[in-house]
């Protein structure tokens, strides 16, 4: 099963309008021409005759700009549109591209700048194209999203001159919209293709050798030495004479909740990523080995309140869901509340389950309060508990100090690893599975340790 590719945004068309006070002003070569005609000067020094000559010129460069600017068209005659070429990802560039309908009797030269959302990957400039007399053209370029969730674009200026490039007029299009900005698509594939779907055939293969240690019922057949008497199927047996036992299968219906932090931790940035894009891209990549094995998958995404909440389904309308809601999955500056969250689970999810819960560690004296919360779950399910990890803390415990500066940062950052793992063994001896990972790797530990639990049957 394949990401559900979402559908590009809508094109936005608007009538351009006049821009600035004034709506336009002098053209590059009228600014080169007066610029020469101070040639005029040299002379001027010997003779003063000359600087009537210079100012002849500047009339003739005023009347010449006269002349192209009454030649232009005026702005509520162009026609602009802005298209998108496909759906937009974050870090990913997509093709986007304006087009300007130009109906009057002559061609056009134009400066179109689109005023896209702020991006670190992409940054403001003017495109040039030449639109010829009662045709329409248009200019592409890439934009690269910095963010996920729904960015609101601005508008559309035109600055367009005649071929005799004496006068300029400014215009406006309102082509203002809104535009949903999804997961990192080519992130998923990537691990979905590369490494999960080689270690499903693993899986699927060990699978075959495990019947009987599952829970579905399977097949009947005849009893064989080594089968628990607790399998018999006495009613067949009676029928057939002879001893009779029930086969089982691993089950392939089991329900996985994947639990998003949505909290001020999450908001660190690396590399253009925040802890959040990382867990979401994660938690896109594991969905979707799920629905493939044939598990229900749920999403619930939790700050101070539940934000968003998707109930376990199947299928590939279930994965364009998660796809939607994990699209607008945003950080929040307060921190989360965990036990909230844990007690809607409890409500929601009944039955076992499998949880993968996505969170950081505040660095605190007191228990962290998503400990608390996590460890409520474990008596009904199984929970798979990661930490994003924080690389340079990693690298500063490891560090030998040569001052005392060094060494107070030293013995503060193995006091946090130390801290760290003394609260995530506290929740393995509870029979949680507790990993902490650097943010570039968590999709591939994620993938690993869903695939590890079912091969395991664990839940």
């Amino acid at each position: 099963m394949s990401v559900p590719r979402p559908l590009a945004p809508i094109s936005a068309e608007a009538t351009a309008q006049r821009h600035g006070r004034f709506g336009g002003g002098a053209g590059p070569r009228l600014f080169l021409l007066a610029g020469a005609g101070f040639a005029w000067l040299i002379p001027a020094l010997w003779n003063p005759t000359y600087f009537y000559a210079l100012v002849i010129w500047d009339g003739i460069l005023i009347l010449a700009f006269l002349f192209d600017w009454l030649r232009l068209p005026r702005a509520t005659t162009l026609q602009v549109k802005r298209e998108w070429h496909s759906s937009l990802s974050i870090k990913v560039a997509s093709d986007v591209s304006i087009a300007v309908t130009n109906p009057n009797a002559r061609d056009l030269k134009i400066d179109v700048m689109d005023e896209l959302a702020p991006s670190p990957w992409h940054s403001l400039r003017w495109l040039r194209v030449i639109v010829p007399a009662r045709s329409t053209e248009s200019v592409a370029q890439k934009f690269i999203p910095g963010e996920r969730g729904d960015i609101p674009l601005g508008k559309v200026y035109l600055r367009y001159r005649s071929a005799f490039d004496m006068a300029e007029r400014w215009a406006v299009a309102d082509l203002q919209q809104t535009v949903r900005v999804y997961p990192n698509f080519e992130h998923a594939g990537k691990h979905s293709v590369y490494l999960a779907r080689s270690r499903q055939i693993e899986l699927q293969m060990r699978l075959m050798r495990l019947r009987g240690s599952g829970s579905d019922f399977e097949s009947l057949r005849e009893y064989r030495e080594g089968d628990e008497v607790r399998n018999i199927c006495w009613t067949a047996s009676a029928r057939r004479g002879k001893a009779v036992t029930k086969t089982f299968r691993v089950e392939r219906s089991q329900a996985v909740w994947l639990v998003l932090d949505c909290g001020r931790l999450m908001r660190t940035r690396s590399e253009g990523y925040s802890k959040l894009d990382c867990s979401v891209d994660a938690a896109l990549c594991v969905s979707q080995l799920a629905l493939y094995s044939g598990d229900r998958v749920g999403l619930l995404a939790y700050g101070r309140a539940l934000n968003q909440r998707v109930l376990p389904g199947r299928g590939a309308a279930q994965l364009r869901q998660l796809v939607e809601q994990l699209a607008v999955v945003r950080t929040e500056a307060p921190e989360a509340d965990h036990i909230r969250a844990a007690a809607t689970l409890l409500s929601l999810q009944k039955q076992r389950g499998l949880i993968i819960w996505i969170t950081d560690l505040a660095e605190t004296a007191m228990t962290p309060e998503v400990i608390d919360a996590a460890g409520q779950l474990l008596s009904r399910h199984l929970v798979i508990f990661i930490v994003i990890a924080q690389p340079e803390v990693k690298r500063q415990s490891a560090i030998a100090p040569d001052t005392p500066q060094q060494m107070y940062e030293t013995v503060a950052a193995q006091e946090m690893v130390f801290r760290r793992e003394l609260l995530l063994g506290r929740l393995r001896e509870h029979g949680a599975l507790c990993l902490e990972v650097a943010p570039h790797q968590l999709s591939a530990a994620v993938l690993n340790q869903y695939l590890s639990v079912k091969e395991r049957n664990l839940v």
